[in-house]
């Protein structure tokens, strides 16, 4: 698992940090490229079910998604599982934050052989056009929204290896999700 991912997963548990990624999310992009709107990695999107990507990891090669309910919240569930790339047949790590069933955040990490970051950023900006990197410390990032939706890739090296994640980011279900829990605390439902 990545360094940043427990400090990613840290932040998630708090609601106000849940608001905040979503803001984020739906930031203006560096680039908007005339391409697709729906956003994707490996066949995994923003916003997809619980089930898809249970389905999803089974035909990568997976062990069964695990998913465990937040004490604090029994909408919220955090899942993982470990896939194969079907690229080069390594293994990524899966972790997937969803409300009500649906993915709000879904990150994809592994450690990265040969050119691979290389075909991930090529595939991507095929896609969803080209993307500035930015850089932070000693990683880098490029960053790509469509319709509330955010694609990240971000990567560093670590140990003479390259370590990537791609993160999706589905800014409504996040936004639905706050303006819910904002309601009851303003009722006084916690």
């Amino acid at each position: 698992m990545l360094r940043f991912a427990p400090r990613l997963r840290a932040s998630l548990a708090a609601p106000s940090a849940l608001v905040a990624l979503a803001l984020l999310a739906l930031a203006p992009a560096p680039a908007r490229a005339q391409a697709p709107a729906s956003l994707g990695f490996l066949g995994f999107s923003p916003g997809d079910s619980v089930a898809t990507l249970g389905a999803r990891v089974t035909e990568l090669g997976g062990r069964p998604l695990r998913c465990n309910r937040s004490r604090t919240d029994p909408r919220v569930q955090e899942c993982r599982a470990t896939l194969v790339d079907p690229e080069r047949g390594a293994p990524l790590e899966l972790w997937a934050s969803a409300i009500d069933g649906v993915a709000g955040v879904i990150t994809l990490s592994g450690r990265l052989g040969g050119d691979q970051l290389d075909q991930w950023r090529e595939a991507l900006e095929t896609s969803y056009g080209r993307a500035g990197a930015r850089v932070q410390g000693p990683q880098w990032s490029m960053q790509w929204v469509r319709r509330g939706r955010m694609l990240r890739l971000t990567w560093r090296v670590e140990k003479g290896e390259k370590v990537a994640s791609v993160s999706l980011v589905d800014g409504r279900t996040l936004d639905d999700w706050g303006r819910t829990r904002a309601g009851r605390a303003s009722r006084g439902g916690g």
